[in-house]
């Protein structure tokens, strides 16, 4: 009786410790698997790289970054990210998930291979250019909803402003739908159509770098500036 008592007490902990590391072993590896999918994705406080320099030059060309662009995610680059979070109605959480890449203008994603030739995100930038077109121009013809579109990218190869469609959209004082958060408005299917086609090359603007509504107007320097077309309630010039 003593040895099947014994026998059975062994077996008891035998199958308790096995019990106890397959659950250990389990967790282990939800958490790998958890880890591995946030480096794949969001960027975050202990990040390295080139995404996280790109994240930090846009953050420190809009003056919310005053720390080093290093490509580090530390502390500086956190409060920067919640700082602009909180200024553009995101969650504010310090992570760069795909809301707050697509209003800062970077893929988390592997860059396509235009964007090293045209320095342009396909994805990325059209979202956000569909975004600046839905606030802007809602209500516009399409044709006018494609030639804003066209300003935008034809900041960006003018040295007087940023080189990035993020960087010329959220260039302080640039554009009324920052001022007034409808950028943040979810973009409808025909501006994000009309942001594919001017990146796609239609510019019905012919070039233009500047355009407003006369009847809502109110700097006078605009009114210094050419009139190349009308298009809809906007005139477009340089």
């Amino acid at each position: 009786m003593k040895r099947l008592v014994l026998f059975l007490s062994i077996l008891i902990i035998i199958t308790f410790t096995a019990g106890a590391y397959h659950i250990n072993e389990s967790t282990q590896s939800v958490q790998a698997k958890e880890y591995s999918e946030l480096q794949e994705g969001n960027l975050y406080w202990g990040s390295r790289g080139e995404k996280v320099k790109q994240v930090q030059s846009r953050l420190s060309d809009w003056g919310y970054l005053t720390g080093a662009v290093d490509g580090i995610y530390g502390a500086d680059t956190y409060r920067a990210v919640r700082r602009f979070q909180r200024a553009h109605g995101l969650a504010e959480d310090g992570v760069v998930g795909a809301a707050t890449a697509k209003a800062i203008g970077v893929s988390l994603g592997s860059p396509p291979a235009a964007q090293a030739s045209t320095g342009l995100s396909r994805e990325g930038d059209a979202y956000l250019l569909a975004k600046a077109i839905h606030g802007e121009a809602r209500g516009e013809p399409y044709i006018g909803k494609v030639a804003v579109a066209a300003v935008v990218i034809n900041r960006t190869r003018n040295p007087s402003f940023p080189n990035t469609i993020a960087g010329v959209i959220y260039q302080p004082l640039a554009f009324t739908a920052v001022a007034d958060g409808q950028i943040n408005l979810e973009p409808d299917a025909e501006s994000i159509k009309a942001a594919r086609d001017a990146l796609n090359g239609w510019d019905p603007t012919y070039g233009c770098n500047y355009y407003w509504n006369p009847a809502t107007a109110t700097s006078k320097w605009i009114w210094s500036r050419s009139v190349v077309i009308k298009i809809g309630k906007h005139w477009f010039g340089n």
